[in-house]
Formats: C-alpha cells, structure tokens, sequence
C-alpha cells in the first residue's frame, strides 16, 4: 500500500526555522535526513521532497483562452505544506507509525515538535464502476 505523509507547518510563518539558534536547525535538518535514509534502506521510501515556502507559491488556473492565470504569493498563510514523504507499506498502521516518528523531529531545545503529518493513501486508480 502507498501512502503520502504531508508535513504540514502552523504557526509563526513559514521562516521561524531560521530563528532558531544553528545546533538547533542542525539537530532538526540532521534528523530529517537520518530519517530519510533509515526508509530509504527498508525500501519503505518512494519520494521525498522539502518544499518552498508560500512565499513562492502560485495557484494556476487555466484562463477561458486556455492560457494559464495564476495566483499568490500566500505568505499569510497559516498552514501549509512543507514536505512529504511517499512510502510503500505493509499497512495502514505502519504509515502511521512512519509519521509519528516524523512529527517527533527534534525542535527548539531538541524538544519533539509533534507537527501535523496528514497521511493519505495513494489511489491505484479510479473506482471499477467509473472505468
């Protein structure tokens, strides 16, 4: 089963990282990728990728000419997407366990900061009945 795990950022902008004093970010971006590599050697990970802040974001929409209309910058926005992970498991309740351990990332002080890791699982595709 594939599942995409979300980590979604909320509260202080999308840069408050870059307040932080440097072991901390270090901590944090060290155990992002010790992360990474630990599914990466289960062969449990497919993907995964850091994203922009909303500061660089757009929203695009075709136009009635067909031509694209975008949308943003958001850096307003109050939660957004920073990240993802694309796993093959076994079960739903491993991809859980997965995000658990990812929400636990070191923080300021090295404290677990329990983000908000939304786990969705990845369609193999459309129903039967709409083929």
């Amino acid at each position: 089963m594939k599942y995409m795990l979300m980590m979604n950022h909320a509260g202080q902008g999308p840069y408050a990282m870059m307040n932080w004093p440097k072991e901390d970010i270090r901590a944090h971006i060290g155990f992002m990728v010790s992360f990474v590599k630990k599914l990466s050697s289960t062969g449990e990970l497919l993907a995964a990728e850091g994203l922009a802040g909303p500061d660089q974001a757009k929203r695009v929409k075709a136009g009635a000419d067909g031509k694209p209309v975008t949308d943003g910058v958001f850096p307003e926005s109050k939660e957004f997407l920073v990240g993802y992970w694309l796993v093959e498991v076994d079960s739903p309740e491993r991809a859980y366990a997965i995000a658990a351990e990812a929400s636990a990332a070191p923080g300021l002080a090295g404290k677990p900061m329990n983000m908000n890791i939304e786990v969705r699982q990845v369609m193999s595709g459309p129903p039967p009945e709409f083929l």
